[in-house]
This record gives structure tokens, sequence and C-alpha cells, in this order.
């Protein structure tokens, strides 16, 4: 069956860096348009960054020149280098993987405080 697991999240203070990595199996994973998405308390699931099968990436504004997205199919794996972590950036972050169908990770939290 298709597995998404998520891990790198935790507690890092504002200015901080962390990387996100999301391992992939039981798809063709090259195949697959890779997303992070996010979503804080009492907000929707907002869409962070995603990179497509050829590796092109686009980013939510909120995240632009913070974030950058990055896949190794060889090892079948999304990551997510997050820098300059605000508050507003604490959430939890979700893998997706879409191609036809769409599959999802359980999530991992990210808390930027001091």
């Amino acid at each position: 069956q298709v597995q998404l697991v998520e891990s790198g999240g935790g507690l890092v203070q504002p200015g901080g860096s962390l990387r996100l990595s999301c391992a992939a199996s039981g798809i063709i994973f090259s195949k697959y348009r890779m997303g992070w998405y996010r979503q804080a308390p009492g907000k929707q699931r907002e869409l962070v960054a995603s990179i497509t099968s050829l590796g092109s990436r686009s980013y939510a504004d909120s995240v632009w020149g913070r974030f950058t997205i990055s896949r190794d199919n060889a090892k079948n794996t999304v990551y997510l280098q997050m820098n300059s972590l605000k508050p507003d950036d604490t959430a939890v972050y979700y893998c997706n993987a879409a191609y036809g169908g769409d599959y999802w990770g359980k999530g991992t939290l990210v808390t930027v405080s001091s």
C-alpha cells in the first residue's frame, strides 16, 4: 500500500531552520508531483511548496525565498528546507503525492517559538 512518512518537525526558535523529509513507498515516485502543505490551528490546509516530476518548483508567497523544496527520486524522498522560520510558520506539515490519485502523509508538527 501507499505510505508517505514525514519526519524532521520539532520546536525551533524564530530565525532558525528545519529540514523536513517525506519518504514514499508503494508508488512510482518519479511520476508524482510532490507537495508540502500545512495546517495551522483554526486555519485551512494550504499549499506551501510543490515540485513536479520534471523538477519544476512553486511556492506560496508567504514562504518564497525562505523555503526550498527538493526531491531525490533514487531515495523516493522529498524534502522541505525551511530557513528564517517565523512564528506564523507554526503548523502541522503534510506531504502530498499527486498523479491521478492523491495520497497524504500523517503530518509532522513544526513549532516556531522562543
